[in-house]
């Protein structure tokens, strides 16, 4: 027998006796899902660049005038590390530590909501009182709440499940609940947060098989509901006749003026835009652009191609989300496959109704871009919830391999 032949035969006898200790072969599956962590750090740095750019005339104002030019990004930029330590440490945790303490997160969520309408205790901006006030940092509940519906609609439809069928103990007690939130967002008030919470909700329990026709009974409630809120308040009713006709003079200039201004930033734009930094719109005629219209300047300095990436990489996200989920849900995890849809549900319908807004696809609402813009509450909670869509990820390829987590 030749040297090799020995080398060979060593090295077979070898990983028999290492297999037989309980040791395998280092497999060449990735233990994380690293495209969707890499797809989600772009539009986290892209969404830095394009606030530096749409906040950097800001101290120009008399409003911002004792900030520096890169007051918010800086401070985005320490949103940003807060919500990737936050998010190192919420991987670690296992998905049923988060199904264990799901109700208790809920509660406290509650509890912060409750806070804010407290005078002295919640800050008021612009007539709206969402934020908790802690001087170096005014957290917005809103966000936190947004993921605690998910880990606890999530929760809810497993301890259900069996009684998912019937109204009284199967869909009333999460209405119930998800009612509560609603009425204390709407005293802040806000109602896009509501909304967003609304479909999350909803999802969770369409996709945990709720009857059909009460889910179709009671999307046309929730339709009725909000129709009726929007209605009876004045503000919110001019704000969305000006909606329908933007261009009016009395319109373009009052109630749909933010609007206006954003889609004659996308008309500059063009095909490639203008140029990264060369906005005029964000030179005071579009109302705070680094917010809720930061897409406006993205269309603007980077064209109808830079609007596309963003919406092709936001599609990525919650395609992925729906993949994790359903792979969880056929490896019978049935928690972890909802948390997963259901982040993807917040994300893209959040992502879409910013998106409609500064096209004008739809009526102006407070909901900001998620992972690019301003704003720590958003930003940490984004981070989180994809940590969480990661685990979820890493402990379906561990139960592949046949581990245990």
């Amino acid at each position: 027998m030749s040297v090799a032949d020995l080398f060979v035969k060593g090295a077979r006898d070898g990983a028999k006796q290492l297999k037989a200790a309980g040791f395998s072969p280092r497999s060449k599956m990735m233990s994380y899902d690293q495209p969707l962590m890499w797809v989600v750090m772009s539009l986290i740095l892209l969404g830095l660049v394009m606030v530096y750019s749409a906040s950097i005339a800001l101290p120009d104002s008399p409003k911002y005038a004792s900030y520096k030019n890169t007051h918010f990004f800086m401070r985005q930029l320490l949103f940003v590390a807060a919500g990737l330590i936050l998010g190192a440490l919420a991987f670690r945790i296992p998905i049923q530590t988060w199904q264990r303490y799901a109700p208790r997160l809920f509660l406290f969520a509650l509890v912060l909501l409750v806070l804010v309408l407290i005078p002295g205790v919640g800050k008021a901006v612009n007539g709206a009182r969402r934020w908790l006030y802690l001087r170096v940092f005014n957290p917005q509940p809103s966000e936190l709440m947004k993921l605690a519906i998910v880990l606890y609609a999530a929760d809810y439809t497993v301890r259900k499940q069996e009684v998912m069928h019937r109204l009284t103990k199967g869909f009333l007690p999460m209405a119930a609940a998800v009612g509560m939130v609603g009425l204390l967002l709407l005293l802040e008030p806000d109602l896009g947060a509501f909304g967003v919470i609304v479909c999350i909700a909803m999802g969770i329990l369409f996709l945990g098989n709720i009857n059909g026709v009460w889910f179709a009974g009671i999307c046309a409630t929730l339709a009725g509901i909000f129709s009726a809120v929007v209605m009876l308040s004045r503000w919110r009713r001019e704000r969305f006749f000006a909606y329908l006709d933007p261009w009016a003079e009395e319109n373009a200039l009052g109630k749909a003026y933010q609007l206006t201004q954003s889609l004659i930033a996308f008309g500059r734009g063009e095909l490639f835009g203008v140029g990264l930094g060369a906005s005029v719109e964000k030179l005071h005629y579009l109302p705070e652009p680094h917010t809720d219209f930061l897409l406006a300047v993205i269309g603007e300095e980077l064209g109808l191609v830079g609007v596309l990436v963003v919406i092709t990489l936001f599609f990525w996200v919650v395609k992925r989300s729906f993949d994790i989920g359903r792979q969880a849900i056929a490896m019978d995890q049935i928690f972890a496959g909802l948390v997963a849809k259901g982040i993807g549900i917040w994300i893209g319908v959040q992502a879409c109704v910013n998106i409609g807004v500064n096209l004008g696809w739809l009526p102006t609402k407070g909901l900001t871009l998620p992972f690019m813009s301003y704003g720590g509450s958003g930003i940490i909670a984004n981070c989180v919830a994809i940590a969480i869509l990661l685990r979820i990820d890493f402990q379906n390829r561990a139960l592949m391999r046949g581990v245990r987590t």
